[in-house]
């Protein structure tokens, strides 16, 4: 999986948004198992201030002791799931995104262990669950969510996956890595017609 990841995301230049805002990094953590990859996601809890109840990566602020914006995503996911960093393996960056808290937010796609032991930090993490990549390749989403930014709507897909719902920023960071990496033709700026 590495190996098909890296490759495909050699040649691919993310966005970057030229915003002079607080940073966050968050990681996109892909299972190492070629013939069914699994893409790992959190339920945020219910008791937290911002994005309470909301699906999203394990990520969060940049610490000042962060030494990149990587180190930021690696070290917020051993705080919310207790993913070792030892047992990532970054990839690249995907596309910068823009919270609607003013965050600017860089992902990370991470190969991970399939056995990897996860565990939720209660205080964040309600719960940790993974959704096979097929799944979204075939996009079924529920619905598709106008967001106005920046003097643009951007028609972002709502997936969802047992009792979980996957939409927002965390599905903006999910097209652009099916985009980026299975040209998946997920178009963002032209509602679907179907």
């Amino acid at each position: 999986m590495h190996n098909l990841l890296s490759e495909r995301l050699a040649g691919y230049a993310p966005r970057q948004l030229a915003l002079d805002y607080p940073e966050a990094g968050v990681l996109v953590p892909v299972t190492e198992d070629r013939s069914h990859p699994e893409i790992v996601f959190t339920l945020r809890s219910a008791n937290l201030n911002t994005h309470r109840g909301q699906v999203s990566f394990p990520g969060g602020k940049r610490d000042k002791q962060d030494g990149s914006l990587a180190d930021t995503a690696l070290r917020e996911a051993h705080e919310e799931i207790g993913l070792a960093p030892e047992l990532v393996q970054v990839v690249a960056p995907l596309s910068q995104v823009m919270s609607r808290h003013g965050i600017l937010v860089t992902p990370y796609v991470g190969v991970i262990p399939a056995d990897a032991p996860l565990t939720a930090n209660p205080a964040e993490i309600e719960s940790i669950f993974r959704v096979p990549i097929e799944f979204f390749l075939e996009d079924r989403r529920e619905r598709t969510d106008a967001i106005p930014f920046m003097n643009h709507t951007f028609y972002v897909p709502c997936y969802r996956w047992e009792r979980y719902q996957i939409w927002g920023l965390s599905a903006v960071v999910l097209v652009d890595f099916l985009n980026a990496v299975y040209d998946a033709g997920v178009d963002l700026l032209e509602p679907r017609t179907d």
